[in-house]
């Protein structure tokens, strides 16, 4: 059976064009994790992921939580649209999304210090990519809860917006992305998070190397030739 008609207990699947939607469907455990949400969750985010109709990748709980933990890292952007809490594992799995747009009532924490351990999904990891270490410590160590204009502020999130627009200016973000020519994005995408992993010898031969691989792409010469014909280019992912 397909992720797009499979019966999942804690996970919602909507398809809108060439976009995924996974949302995290727990609310009387506001989205908390559970062993099923996590396979459930995987299980879609992997389907979507090798999916060649999908172009982007939307992960979402409700109104009052975003919450769930776990990591995205695929080839396509990803994209979480956050409301309510977003604490501890969900707040990692948010920074472990490309872009993050949140409502005004999104709230954000790390709170695991305040019951005796620490983040242990990527928070230690990825916080310092997106502030200062001294400020990654800050929010490890005191596990205080911040508000969605604090996030952006932090450049922890890339928008806020009021709650009765998070979806439609998270979807049309997604729209914008979808139309960009796919492998590029993907290389780009590479080429990124090489930027916090390896050298920057390395990284720049990784981005050199991506590079130099879209110029045989369709998608390039339709980019180049629509500028040339000044005109919208039209990408079809070859």
């Amino acid at each position: 059976m397909s992720y797009r008609d499979e019966p999942y207990q804690f996970i919602k699947v909507t398809i809108e064009d060439d976009i995924a939607i996974v949302q995290y469907n727990r609310p009387e455990a506001l989205n908390a994790a559970n062993a099923q949400l996590v396979m459930e969750r995987n299980d879609a985010i992997y389907q979507a992921g090798i999916d060649p109709e999908i172009k982007v990748l939307i992960m979402t709980g409700n109104d009052k939580a975003y919450s769930a933990g776990g990591g995205t890292n695929l080839p396509k952007p990803t994209i979480a649209m956050i409301a309510g809490f977003c604490f501890g594992g969900g707040f990692e799995n948010a920074l472990s999304c490309d872009l993050r747009i949140a409502a005004d009532n999104a709230k954000f924490a790390l709170p695991e210090i305040n019951v005796g351990i620490y983040p242990g999904a990527g928070a230690t990891q990825r916080l310092p990519q997106h502030v200062s270490l001294c400020k990654a410590k800050e929010l490890v160590f005191l596990g205080e809860t911040f508000d969605a204009q604090t996030a952006l502020d932090l450049g922890l999130i890339n928008k806020v917006v009021p709650l009765a627009e998070l979806r439609e200016t998270t979807m049309a973000v997604a729209r914008k992305l979808a139309k960009k020519p796919a492998f590029s994005l993907r290389m780009a995408k590479e080429a990124l998070n090489a930027a916090w992993s390896t050298s920057l010898e390395k990284g720049m031969q990784i981005e050199t190397h991506g590079w130099a691989m879209t110029y045989g792409t369709k998608d390039a010469k339709e980019g180049m030739n629509a500028f040339l014909e000044k005109r919208k280019p039209v990408y079809t992912g070859e």
